[in-house]
């Protein structure tokens, strides 16, 4: 009988080895399932990145079309010459090539921004893995793993958006650039796109602005603060804070001397003579106000979203300079009587804007007083006033009585009190005598009144006004009343005032060119004439004759209620000139009026203008051959004024 017992080993190590080799097929059944589904999930995954971030990648153009990629339009300015006087929108200066610089500047941005910029591909993962080790011990961002080439990848083609999908766009394009340009030519393409503030592109723009010098200049501490701004060019605005930018340029100092850029004697020099700030640009203050004028009005002439473009401007640089010394210096010298505010406008023929000043200074205050301020001109409206009443019949030789005279709950009295009694229109208007203005808007009516002044220019003015009007109690701006001015210089004919004369590209192709017109007739020639004649007598014998610079001149005083608003507008047969002081609130001044300070600031800003000029008249040229119909106007005009040698006296306030 066969033993049984115990059972043979054999058979058991054959079921156990069995049954091992089942579990191991298990297992990599298993894991080639799990690995089958990774390779599609990963498939999936890279299918998904395909079409968020790669899909729409834009497209890298050849090197030499890199340098015009989205780059910002810019304005720039001439004057009547064509010599510049500034821009708006980005500032950007000669390219430079790398051997134009010194070599410390370029290095500079270097250690700043990608230390190991001649070593990688684009894409930079020493340093992209240094910067986390650095943030993670800082337990903040305090330095960033994007290389130069990325940067420009970010700026010319992308967005700034922190998001996976433009991370990506920004690392492939990086590749992609790098494939088309060597690195010097990068290097090169960075100074001269990147943005530094204040609206600086490029090295030699920064320069320009921060530094008033060009890039080729700067010294080491410079070129350090200049590599110091692009990681943020807003906040670390050396003009806005300097602290944080000088912070961030020994940082670059430190990192030049690690890289063994510099010497240790060079970083203790640049340390100990941190660069100094050019003081600001005395241009923006000065034609700031105009220039923005014309930024707005290029925008509608010429297509802003296209090249950059370079517009002449009817502005004369010199006598815009003047204007503004004159507005300025008279409302310092008067700040204690209440007047921080001024304005300047001045015309040349058929409304070239020849200069504009909105206010003090541009850079303290963009607001322009000029054109965009709303004011009562007070009696400077009344030539509008007598030009209707002129024009309804009226004669300068006619006479009124200048008494107490109420007009419903409205009794109007004359600046300073007192009444003259019988007047002359003539004398009436030089002596601004209110009540007279009164009667005559009412004799002929505010609605007669408001329309002439809205066919003038002045648009503000209401159709139907009430009779107040005839005192200028509805506002307007500088601007519109010196143009409404300009029809009595240019014998009743309307010229629309204009600032740009030329729009045109860098390479010279003319995108606008301003048609000369004749001006429009809107008033007869004859009773401008007269009007002429009445507003001289402003100036030789009435509330005017602070602004006499002794050549034929015509103008109105002007002083609203509370002497809040002080005015004067005048002209010459070259210039037609206003001038507006006061303050932006509107409060009080003390013994401001518009024949006084305004005048005077008038006086001053016209004898500039004249200087040089021959004297001429508004009389006919001698010789012209007058008609029967001009010889009896002017023996009118005779009769009604008398002659300067035999000057009226005045009312009790001479400066109104």
């Amino acid at each position: 009988m066969p033993e049984i017992w115990p059972p043979s080993p054999p058979v058991i190590r054959a079921d156990l080895a069995y049954r091992r080799a089942r579990k191991r097929r298990v297992w990599v059944v298993a894991g080639c399932a799990v690995a089958a589904a990774a390779a599609l999930v990963s498939l999936l995954l890279g299918v998904w990145i395909w079409r968020l971030a790669l899909a729409d990648l834009p497209e890298v153009p050849a090197q030499s079309a890199l340098w015009r990629v989205n780059q910002p339009p810019s304005i720039l300015f001439q004057d009547r010459t064509g010599h510049a006087i500034g821009w708006r929108g980005p500032a950007r200066g000669e390219v430079l090539r790398l051997a134009d610089l010194p070599p410390y500047l370029p290095r500079a941005f270097l250690a700043a921004e990608d230390r190991r910029f001649y070593s990688h591909f684009g894409v930079d993962p020493i340093g992209i893995a240094r910067a986390a080790r650095a943030d993670i011990e800082a337990r903040r961002i305090v330095e960033g793993g994007s290389t130069i080439t990325q940067q420009i990848a970010r700026t010319l083609f992308l967005t700034p958006e922190q998001t996976l999908r433009r991370k990506i766009q920004e690392a492939v394009t990086a590749v992609r650039i790098e494939q088309r340009m060597g690195k010097d030519d990068i290097l090169k393409l960075y100074l001269n796109r990147t943005y530094f503030g204040a609206g600086a592109y490029g090295i030699e723009a920064a320069a320009q602005v921060y530094f008033g010098k060009p890039a080729r200049s700067l010294s080491l501490s410079e070129a350090a603060l200049l590599a110091a701004l692009p990681k943020a060019p807003t906040r670390l605005d050396p003009t806005n804070n300097f602290a944080a930018a000088l912070a961030r340029s020994r940082l670059v100092l430190q990192r030049m001397r690690g890289e063994n850029w510099i010497t240790a004697q060079e970083q203790a020099a640049a340390r100990a003579a941190p660069p100094a700030l050019a003081p600001d640009d005395p241009a923006e203050g000065i034609f700031g106000y105009a220039l923005d004028l014309a930024a707005s009005r290029a925008r509608e002439l010429a297509p802003i979203g296209g090249p950059d473009l370079v517009v002449r401007l009817s502005l004369d640089a010199g006598l815009q300079r003047q204007a503004s010394s004159a507005v300025r210096e008279a409302a310092a010298a008067n700040a204690g009587r209440g007047a921080s505010q001024g304005a300047l406008v001045a015309l040349g023929p058929e409304g070239a804007i020849r200069a504009l000043v909105g206010g003090l200074d541009h850079r303290d205050s963009a607001f322009n007083r000029a054109v965009q301020a709303q004011r009562q001109p007070g009696s400077a409206f009344k030539p509008f006033v007598y030009a209707a009443a002129l024009d309804a019949g009226r004669k300068p030789q006619d006479v009124r009585l200048d008494g107490p005279v109420r007009f419903g709950d409205w009794t109007p009295q004359n600046y300073g009190g007192g009444y003259a009694g019988e007047v002359t229109l003539a004398d009436a208007f030089a002596r601004s005598i209110n009540t007279v203005s009164a009667k005559l808007t009412q004799e002929i009516g505010p609605e007669r009144v408001a329309t002439l002044a809205r066919r003038f220019g002045l648009t503000e003015i209401p159709p139907q006004p009430r009779l107040s009007v005839a005192l200028g109690s509805y506002e307007t701006s500088l601007l519109h009343l010196v143009e409404g001015y300009q029809v009595f210089q240019q014998g009743g004919r309307r010229s629309q005032p204009y600032l740009i004369e030329q729009i045109a590209t860098p390479e010279g192709a003319v995108l606008y060119q301003r048609a000369g017109s004749a001006p429009a007739p809107i008033y007869p020639a004859a009773l401008s004439e007269q009007m002429v004649r009445m507003m001289q007598g402003v100036i030789q014998r009435g509330t005017g004759r602070r602004a006499a610079i002794g050549r034929p001149a015509a103008g109105k005083t002007g002083t609203n209620q509370d002497n809040r608003d002080a005015w004067f507008v005048g002209f010459t047969p070259d210039f037609v000139a206003g001038v507006w002081i006061g303050n932006d609130r509107a409060r009080p001044m003390r013994d401001v009026s518009g024949g006084e300070l305004a005048a005077s600031v008038w006086k001053r800003f016209m004898l500039a203008a004249h200087e040089g000029l021959p004297v001429r008249d508004f009389n006919p040229a001698p010789g012209q051959v007058m008609d029967e119909q001009r010889a009896a106007f002017y023996r009118d005009l005779v009769a009604a004024f008398g002659g300067p040698s035999t000057p009226e006296p005045l009312l009790g306030d001479q400066a109104r």
